[in-house]
Formats: C-alpha cells, structure tokens, sequence
C-alpha cells in the first residue's frame, strides 16, 4: 500500500515463474483454459498470490518484434489484473493469432481468459 491506501501494481520478480520445472509442474497438473489468441495453463499454488510464466515462441508470434509486443501485453495484463486472480500458477502461451492482431484485441482476449481462470480455479478450490 502506498501514503495514499492505494495498491501500487507492480510485477516483481516474485509473481513470476522461470525455472523449467516450475513450468514442468504447471503443464502436468493444470486446467487448460483457451481461446484463439491465448492458451493458458494454471494450476493452484501455496503462495497466496497468482503468479505468471510467459510461453511465446518463434512460430507462434514471429521475430523478436512481434514475440515482444506479445510478452509485453500478456505482462501488462497481468499487472492489472492480479489481484483480481486466485493463488494459481499461469503460463500463458500465445497461438500464431496473436501475431497479427491488434492490441485492443489482445487485451480483450486476455480480460477475458482471466476471468475464466477466476471462475474454473475458484470454484474448483470450493468443491
């Protein structure tokens, strides 16, 4: 929290996934959750909070332009909307879609899947 009682987003280095088991371990035992820009993967974890692993390859988003202009909108994304999203472990992977669409589409595509990933995870966690 901030002087002023609001809640800064940030992205640090503790809502990220990045060694290869951690991705291992999402991959084997999460809920798929898709559409035709973005697949998402999630699986619940013990951390109190979301956490994000970005999935953006070559074929699917093009040269390093395009791969990045992806990354950087899934990140942004997740930023603005982390905590709204339960203590899941995501890796989102682009599908070759997302290369040539605009990035308003992108972002709907990605609020979208969040809140998917809010109501499987969530309800899941119930039952």
């Amino acid at each position: 929290m901030t002087s002023s009682g609001i809640a800064r987003l940030t992205f640090p280095p503790s809502r990220r996934l990045r060694r290869k088991y951690e991705f291992d371990t999402v991959h084997s035992g999460g809920k798929r959750i898709s559409d035709r820009f973005f697949g998402i993967v999630a699986a619940p974890n013990d951390l109190n909070a979301p956490r994000l692993g970005m999935a953006v390859g070559l074929k699917a988003s093009g040269n390093s332009v395009h791969r990045n202009r992806v990354r950087r909108l899934i990140r942004e994304s997740f930023r603005l909307h982390q905590t709204e999203l339960p203590a899941v472990d995501l890796v989102v992977s682009a599908r070759t879609t997302a290369r040539d669409a605009g990035a308003a589409e992108l972002r709907a595509s990605l609020e979208a899947l969040w809140q998917k990933v809010r109501v499987r995870c969530d309800s899941s966690s119930q039952s």
